[in-house]
């Protein structure tokens, strides 16, 4: 984060180490925050838990959701059993592209001779950029987030790093094709025709064993994708007099 906050949200997804088990639940610390916050046993798993050390350990390093907040006292409890292997997922790559994104800005810094400068830097960027990955981001995309900061030197350097080290985000989208001919006469060329004016598309296309195919578009604008794999569609139902195909999307 650009600006550190003291506590997290309700609801928020947090990065923790647990550092002591206990019958009744665990002693942890929010890596983001440098906080304590506490874990109870009926958090752990949405099990019967008989055992807690079968379920947790100390030095388990893991993502929790936050359940209570008392900001008058800075308690926190969380809550392992209400995270989602998605959400887990999700916030880990968060949190190592933020820990990346903020490895660039320090090491930027240094490089130019502003490490004492970085404070300074930092309180001209715009209160609407939070994180050090939302920054990177807007400085690959050339929006100048660091317009303001009256660094040149600073700057230049970190729009460079930002384009050396952000690799464009893409998007694949994929479907299982199984198709068959209803028309003897024109047969195996027909199924191939059919394949090459899909993939003429900007699609990929790749027999899985026939009647069995796959096809699938990769694009940085997810529509986009999914757009070609549409046009596959309308190029299948143009031959619906002589195919009969199911077309169904492969859940990631």
């Amino acid at each position: 984060m650009l600006r550190k906050k003291e506590l997290p949200v309700q609801g928020e997804f947090v990065i923790i180490k647990i550092n002591k088990v206990t019958p009744h639940g665990a002693y942890c610390k929010l890596d983001e925050y440098g906080i304590d916050a506490y874990l109870p046993i009926s958090e752990v798993s949405s099990g019967w838990i008989k055992n807690i050390h079968e379920f947790i350990r100390e030095g388990q390093q893991d993502v929790a959701k936050v359940i209570y907040l008392d900001t008058t006292k800075n308690a926190v409890d969380i809550s392992l059993k209400k995270v989602t292997q998605k959400e887990k997922k999700d916030k880990i790559n968060s949190y190592s592209a933020e820990k990346r994104a903020k490895a660039i800005f320090d090491s930027t810094a240094k490089l130019a001779k502003k490490e004492n400068a970085k404070e300074e830097i930092l309180s001209k960027i715009p209160a609407s950029i939070t994180t050090y990955h939302e920054l990177l981001t807007l400085a690959y995309e050339g929006k100048d987030p660091l317009a303001a900061c009256g660094d040149k030197v600073f700057k230049d350097a970190f729009y460079e790093a930002a384009q050396k080290n952000i690799k464009p985000k893409s998007y694949t989208v994929a479907y299982n094709l199984e198709m068959s001919v209803t028309n003897p006469q024109k047969g195996v060329q027909l199924i191939r025709d059919i394949l090459k004016e899909i993939a003429s598309k900007g699609n990929i296309t790749r027999s899985l064993g026939a009647p069995h195919y796959s096809l699938s578009s990769t694009d940085s604008d997810y529509t986009k994708a999914e757009a070609r794999i549409k046009s596959a569609e309308v190029i299948l139902d143009k031959h619906a007099s002589d195919v009969q195909y199911v077309l169904k999307k492969v859940n990631k």
